[in-house]
C-alpha cells in the first residue's frame, strides 16, 4: 500500500471513529478516571496525554477537596448546621452537586471562584463558611481550567491561570488558618499542632497545579522550538 492509500485510510478510520464518538456525552465516570484497570472508554480516544493529566490532576484536587469538606465540617458542625439540611452527609453532597454541576450557592450572593472565595473568610460573611470556602476553591480551580473537569483535544490550556490556581490555593491555606473573628478566635478551626492533614491536602493540590502548569509550558516551547528547526533545516514536505 502506498503512502497516499494509506493516508486515505487512516483518515476514513478517524471519520469513522468521530462519527461513532459523536453520540457520546464526553463524559467520563469518576471510576474509568481513577481506576489503574478499567477498560479504555471510548472519549479517551479524544484525549492527548496532557489532556489526560489534566483530566487526572482535576479529579484529584476535587476529591481533595472534599475530603477537607468533610474533615473542616466535623470540626466545625455548627457550620453545616446553618444550611438547615438534615445531617453532614447531606450538606456535603449539596456542595458536591454545586461544584460539578458549576451551579451558584446562594449564599454566596452569585459570587464565584475568586470573588466568592475571599467573601466565604471575611467577618461580615454569615452563611456556613465550611461550605462556601470549598465550593469557592473549587469554583476557582474549574475557572482557572476554562471551565472544564474533562479535558479533549479541542479544549486549550492557559498555564498562568493554573499557575495562578496553586498560588491561590497557598494563600487560601494560610487565610484558613489565619483569620479571626472580632474577639480573636479563629472563623474556622482546621489545623491543631502536630496536625499535618489539611497542610498534606493543600499540598498535593498545589504540586499538582505546578506539574500541570511546567508541563504545559514545556509542550509550548517545543511548538517553537520545533517550528524554529523546521525553518533552520528547510525541510521539505513529501510529496509521494
Amino acid at each position: 500500500m502506498n503512502s497516499a492509500k494509506a493516508w486515505r485510510l487512516g483518515s476514513v478510520l478517524a471519520l469513522g471513529v468521530a462519527l461513532g464518538l459523536g453520540g457520546c456525552s464526553g463524559q467520563l465516570d469518576h471510576a474509568s478516571i481513577i481506576s489503574k484497570t478499567t477498560e479504555l472508554k471510548p472519549g479517551e480516544l479524544l484525549q492527548s496525554d496532557v489532556d489526560r493529566m489534566a483530566t487526572l490532576a482535576m479529579r484529584n484536587n476535587l476529591n481533595s477537596l472534599y475530603l477537607l469538606l468533610g474533615k473542616l465540617y466535623q470540626r466545625n458542625p455548627r457550620e453545616w448546621r446553618k444550611t438547615g439540611l438534615p445531617n453532614r452527609t447531606a450538606a456535603e453532597q449539596a456542595i458536591h452537586q454545586a461544584i460539578e454541576l458549576n451551579q451558584p450557592l446562594p449564599q454566596l450572593g452569585g459570587r464565584r471562584d475568586v470573588a466568592a472565595l475571599s467573601y466565604s473568610l471575611s467577618p461580615d460573611f454569615q452563611g456556613d463558611r465550611v461550605g462556601a470556602f470549598i465550593y469557592s476553591l473549587g469554583s476557582m480551580l474549574i475557572t482557572a481550567h476554562g471551565g472544564r473537569t474533562e479535558f479533549y483535544l479541542t479544549d486549550s490550556f492557559d498555564a498562568q491561570f493554573i499557575h495562578n490556581a496553586a498560588r491561590n490555593i497557598e494563600k487560601a491555606a494560610w487565610m484558613l488558618a489565619q483569620r479571626r473573628d472580632e474577639q480573636g478566635r479563629p472563623l474556622l478551626l482546621s489545623n491543631d499542632e502536630g496536625n499535618l492533614s489539611y497542610a498534606v491536602e493543600f499540598g498535593k493540590m498545589t504540586a499538582r497545579l505546578d506539574l500541570l502548569t511546567h508541563v504545559l509550558e514545556e509542550r509550548y516551547r517545543r511548538l517553537g522550538v520545533n517550528y524554529a528547526q523546521s525553518l533552520l533545516f528547510i525541510n521539505f514536505l513529501p510529496v509521494q
